[in-house]
C-alpha cells in the first residue's frame, strides 16, 4: 500500500509517538487539569488509527473512474444544496489549502511556550494525539466507504489526470477541513481551560473557528470537496478537538462526573451511579 493515507499517513505516525512516548502525566503537587490514562486513551488513540488503516484499505481498492465514467457525469446528478459548485477547479487554491493544513499540525506546539501549560504538557499532547487519530480514523473510514465523487471531476477545464485521479470519488467528507478544526478547536479549548480569565479567550476562539473555515473555502474553491462536505467536515473536527479535553477535565467547578447515587423510595433505598454536570 504506497499510501496509508493521502493527508494523514505522517499525522498518524505523530499520534502514535506523541501517545506512547510521552505518556501521561504522573501525579504532581498541582492539581492536574486533565485526566490521561494509558490503557483506556492508548485503546482510544489505536482505535482511531485502526479505522485510519481500515478506511486507507477501502479508499485504495475502490474502482478508479475511467473516461467513460467523464462521458456519462453531468452537473444534474448534483443535489441542488451542492451544484453550484460542481465544475470548480484551483490548483492554487488546492495548494493553498494544503499549507494551511500541514502547519496547522504545528500550532498546538505554542504550549510549549505556556508556563500555565507546562505542568500538564504530557497530558495536553498525549489528548492531542488522540484527537489527530480520532479526526484522520473517523475521515478515512467515512471516505472510504461513500462514493461521492469531487466537484473538479465535473470540472471540463480540469485536467484529466485530475478528473480521473484515484482518489476523485473521495469528496465525503472534507477531510483537510475536518483536521484542521480538530487541532484548531483543540488548541483554543486547552486555552481556554488554561487561562479561565484571560481577555484572550474571544480572540482564541474566533482564530480556531476561521481557520478551519479557510481551509473549506479553499477546498471548495479548488474543487475538492463541496459545501455539504465542508459543513460536516468542519462539525466532526470541531467536536472531536473540543469534546476530547472537555472529557478528560478534572476540574472541580465545571466537568462531567459519573459519581455513586441515592435514591430514597418509600420502605427502601437504592444505589447506583449518576452523570453530573456542575456549571
Amino acid at each position: 500500500m504506497k499510501r496509508l493515507l493521502l493527508p494523514y499517513r505522517y499525522l498518524l505516525v505523530l499520534a502514535a509517538l506523541l501517545q506512547f512516548a510521552g505518556g501521561p502525566v504522573q501525579a504532581q503537587s498541582q492539581e492536574r487539569l486533565y485526566h490521561t490514562d494509558l490503557l483506556r486513551d492508548g485503546l482510544i488513540t489505536a482505535g482511531g488509527v485502526t479505522m485510519a488503516v481500515t478506511g486507507s484499505m477501502l479508499l485504495t481498492n475502490k474502482k478508479q473512474l475511467t473516461e467513460e465514467d467523464l462521458r456519462n457525469i453531468d452537473k444534474s446528478q448534483v443535489n441542488k444544496f451542492d451544484r453550484w459548485a460542481a465544475g470548480n477547479y484551483s490548483k492554487k487554491a488546492k495548494d493553498a489549502s494544503d499549507i494551511f493544513f500541514y502547519t496547522s499540525y504545528f500550532v498546538p506546539l505554542l504550549f510549549l511556550a505556556d508556563k500555565e501549560a507546562g505542568p500538564h504538557a504530557k497530558d495536553i499532547f498525549f489528548l492531542y494525539a488522540e484527537t489527530v487519530s480520532l479526526a484522520g480514523g473517523v475521515y478515512a473510514l467515512t471516505a472510504g466507504l461513500t462514493n461521492r465523487k469531487r466537484p473538479n471531476v465535473y470540472a471540463t477545464d480540469a485536467p484529466l489526470e485530475e478528473r480521473l485521479h484515484k482518489y476523485a470519488e473521495n469528496s465525503f467528507f472534507a477531510g483537510h477541513t475536518a483536521a484542521t478544526a480538530s487541532v484548531a478547536f483543540f488548541t483554543a479549548k486547552v486555552f481556554h481551560d488554561l487561562h479561565p480569565d484571560s481577555p484572550w479567550r474571544p480572540v482564541v476562539w474566533g482564530v480556531a473557528a476561521a481557520y478551519p473555515a479557510t481551509v473549506g473555502y479553499l477546498r471548495l474553491k479548488a474543487g475538492k470537496h463541496f459545501l455539504s462536505d465542508n459543513l460536516v467536515g468542519y462539525a466532526v473536527g470541531a467536536g472531536i478537538g473540543i469534546l476530547v479535553p472537555e472529557l478528560h477535565k478534572r476540574s472541580r467547578e465545571t466537568s462531567w462526573r459519573l459519581v455513586p447515587a441515592t435514591e430514597q423510595l418509600p420502605g427502601q433505598s437504592l444505589q447506583g451511579v449518576a452523570l453530573t454536570r456542575r456549571f
